[in-house]
């Protein structure tokens, strides 16, 4: 397997606080990510018949989270975009079911399957306990991929589910980012983590982003316009020209978080998301989910009163600020662990060329 690349290993920090041991979203305990990757046929796109360049990436917050449901919250940095199930996490503060990504049109199948899953490992749902509303993300794969074809299926879901761990993510045009672009280069799954103190305590703020928004003259990387720079050598390049794209953010965090915390942490993964040159265009989802791993809320408790713990407000700057670098990171690392692809209708996204992308970052920088 081919090293992941980090602006590190190119003498280059993102920030100024330090990266879980795999500089991933798994970095925080218990929490897993899996996928399921479809590659199929070439040539001129056919409804219902290929190419085929899709997948489903799935968030498993905690290994029983539909009976010990965690707190959550989420940001709309611009709504162009559907994350089913968010409308309940921003009524309740609660996530009780995993978090799945996808491509536009497959949000249904891919909710449909996660009902099967849980229901299938909790065949008491609808009975004695509630039915649940998935959270299911999606961007837009059209450009590369028979989007209209809807080619997801429900075994390509339990894919997800089922392989899900708390290995470093795999990134790039894996899963829900296989048919991914992002300012005008391969993009796709991403991920990061950084590491704070709060009164001696360690605690880690993980990120993954499916990256798919921007055209190359927004690109911008450690405040470097790295796309305006590029952008000469793919002049002649066809590109995505009917939409902006989208992005979607999931964060995890051990840190004990309110809703209300877990909401403006999320705020400021956009401002990560800004970093990177995107403007939250008009036609742009850009939405983020957020959950804390700490306080666990139980789906059939005892008694009415339950006490947990949290941060203090005013000790939240660190977590603010690691947020923003671990969303800055993220969707780097979607574009420097990327690889060439060509899709439906011969169209053709190049991944990001790493060794010029470090020259003009060594010009810029030193």
């Amino acid at each position: 397997m081919e090293r992941r690349k980090l602006l590190r290993h190119y003498g280059f920090a993102v920030g100024r606080f330090p990266s879980g041991l795999k500089n991933s979203l798994t970095d925080v305990p218990g929490v897993k990510v899996g996928h399921s990757t479809i590659i199929e046929g070439t040539g001129r796109r056919r409804s219902g018949n290929g190419p085929v360049r899709t997948g489903v990436t799935a968030i498993i917050p905690d290994d029983n989270v539909y009976m010990e449901r965690l707190m959550s919250g989420g940001w709309i940095l611009n709504g162009a975009g559907e994350v089913s199930g968010l409308i309940q996490i921003q009524e309740w503060g609660l996530i009780e079911t995993p978090i799945l990504l996808t491509n536009t049109l497959s949000v249904g199948r891919v909710s449909d399957g996660c009902v099967k899953w849980l229901s299938e490992k909790y065949p008491e749902m609808g009975d004695l306990y509630d039915v649940v509303i998935p959270v299911v993300g999606e961007c837009d794969d059209s450009f590369l991929n028979d989007a209209v074809g809807r080619h997801i299926k429900q075994k390509h879901v339990f894919e997800a589910l089922n392989t899900a761990s708390t290995d470093m993510v795999p990134e790039g045009s894996v899963g829900a980012g296989t048919g991914m672009t992002c300012c005008d280069f391969k993009g796709g799954i991403g991920s990061s983590s950084r590491v704070i103190n709060v009164d001696d305590q360690q605690f880690t703020i993980g990120i993954v982003v499916n990256s798919n928004f921007g055209k190359i003259d927004d690109l911008r990387i450690l405040g470097v316009p790295v796309g305006r720079k590029l952008a000469g050598s793919f002049a002649a390049l066809k590109k995505r020209s009917d939409n902006y794209g989208s992005i979607i953010v999931v964060l995890a965090t051990d840190l004990p978080l309110s809703r209300f915390q877990i909401v403006w942490l999320c705020k400021r993964a956009a401002l990560g998301i800004g970093r990177c040159g995107s403007f939250a265009a008009y036609s742009s989802g850009e939405i983020v989910v957020g959950f804390s791993t700490a306080n666990h809320v139980l789906r059939d408790p005892k008694r009415g009163l339950q006490q947990f713990t949290y941060i203090l407000d005013q000790y939240m700057d660190d977590a603010f600020e690691a947020t923003i670098e671990a969303t800055e990171e993220a969707i780097i690392n979607s574009l420097i662990n990327n690889h060439d692809m060509v899709g439906a209708n011969e169209n053709f996204v190049p991944a990001i060329p790493v060794d010029k992308l470090m020259s003009v970052m060594h010009v810029a920088l030193g």
